[in-house]
């Protein structure tokens, strides 16, 4: 008990700490403690994560890792953007050390030498993505709603977006990239973005069959068995590859298409009056690709063709550079007001429209600010030669 009480701070009541931690039948439960904001991260929440996952790297003790959610809303809705605004706004640089802390907790969890399952019920969104698609073993349920949706306050798909959602055709992500596209979890799993799609009511008892996994044979195997309903049907999906909507996200997000002629694609297919679901579509397609930052749509869309070709830790550094950018120079400020403060949702952006971003300007964000040596995730993946 001793070596847990070191690494978890001890509170008068566990529902005031952000992050619980048990360990079951050998198996270490992270619970996010924040229900009220949706399990979104903080700075302390990220550094605490970052001590408890070493501990569970280096205890022999524990043979599994398992991340949830506190409440039914959601997993983890992402990380605490209106404080890193307020910091940005105060021109208080200490923003940068909690995506630097950020990734590197990411990275931490991609790279765990023990199993590692995510349940990613409810809301899963920006750095919820960042740990859930960490885990060897992602479950969804039919609450789940998983995005990438930071085009929309001026920011770019990160936390390893630009590796993670490579698991899919360019095409598709693309339009879950760009669009910011709210999946479900039959979805999800159909885009490998999950590994098991299970009713919500189901995962409510796990810790009670955790108990009861025996720890002889695949480990992996007997984890899914603890996850996995004797009879597991997935709900039916509306994006997946056989859904009536993927022959349109390939032909108006085609890798070789500039975001200007993806919407000029949208536009024409609009005009040629389309049924009722195909028009609903191409409206929210077309606005998402007209209202969220021209700047950050140009970044991502590069960033993401780009990611396919790097490493994890390649492109966590890749992330950090355009981040350190649009923070200081682009529109995440005004974004994050826009959508999140004020709500008023009539974001200025700099440039105001495609058309007005220059190529200058996306090759200057996608520039590294730091040289190799002195970048602050230098050190990433060294580990692995």
């Amino acid at each position: 008990m001793s070596a847990l009480q070191s690494v978890v701070p001890v509170a008068s009541h566990e529902a005031e700490r952000e992050i619980l931690f048990r360990v079951v039948n050998r198996v270490a439960i992270i619970t996010l403690n924040r229900p009220a904001a949706l399990n979104a991260l903080s700075h302390a929440m990220v550094r605490e994560l970052a001590v408890l996952v070493e501990h569970c790297r280096t205890d022999e003790g524990i043979v599994a890792l398992v991340l949830k959610g506190a409440g039914a809303k959601g997993f983890c809705a992402g990380g605490d953007v209106r404080e890193v605004q307020r910091l940005a706004k105060n021109g208080d640089s200490r923003w940068l050390a909690f995506f630097v802390d950020e990734y590197r907790l990411d990275y931490a969890l991609h790279t765990f030498p023990k199993p590692v399952v995510a349940l990613l019920d409810g809301i899963t969104m920006g750095g919820g993505m960042g740990l859930g698609q960490a885990a060897r073993l992602r479950i969804v349920t039919e609450r789940s709603k998983i995005a990438m949706p930071e085009t929309r306050i001026g920011f770019l798909p990160d936390v390893g977006a630009t590796r993670f959602l490579s698991v899919m055709p360019p095409e598709l992500e693309l339009y879950v990239g760009l669009t910011g596209a709210t999946l479900s979890g039959a979805d999800a799993l159909r885009l490998q973005l999950a590994d098991l799609c299970v009713p919500a009511e189901w995962l409510a008892t796990f810790e009670e069959r955790l108990q009861r996994m025996p720890h002889q044979g695949d480990l992996l195997a007997a984890l899914r068995g603890v996850f996995e309903p004797p009879c597991n049907i997935v709900p039916h999906a509306a994006l997946g590859p056989h859904g009536a909507l993927t022959q349109l996200i390939l032909r108006h997000f085609d890798r070789r298409s500039s975001v200007d002629r993806m919407v000029a694609t949208l536009r024409h297919d609009l005009e040629r009056d389309p049924s009722r679901e195909v028009r609903q579509w191409l409206q929210s397609t077309y606005d998402a690709l007209t209202g969220h930052s021209p700047t950050m749509l140009h970044v991502t869309r590069e960033a993401l063709l780009r990611g396919r070709q790097m490493t994890l830790a390649e492109c966590f550094r890749m992330e950090l550079g355009i981040v350190k950018r649009v923070i200081e120079e682009g529109d995440f400020c005004e974004g994050v007001r826009a959508q999140l403060i004020d709500k008023d949702r009539q974001a200025r952006w700099a440039p105001a429209t495609l058309a007005e971003v220059r190529p200058e300007r996306v090759r200057h964000f996608l520039a590294s600010p730091w040289k190799r040596e002195s970048h602050p995730l230098a050190g990433l993946g060294a580990e692995q030669g």
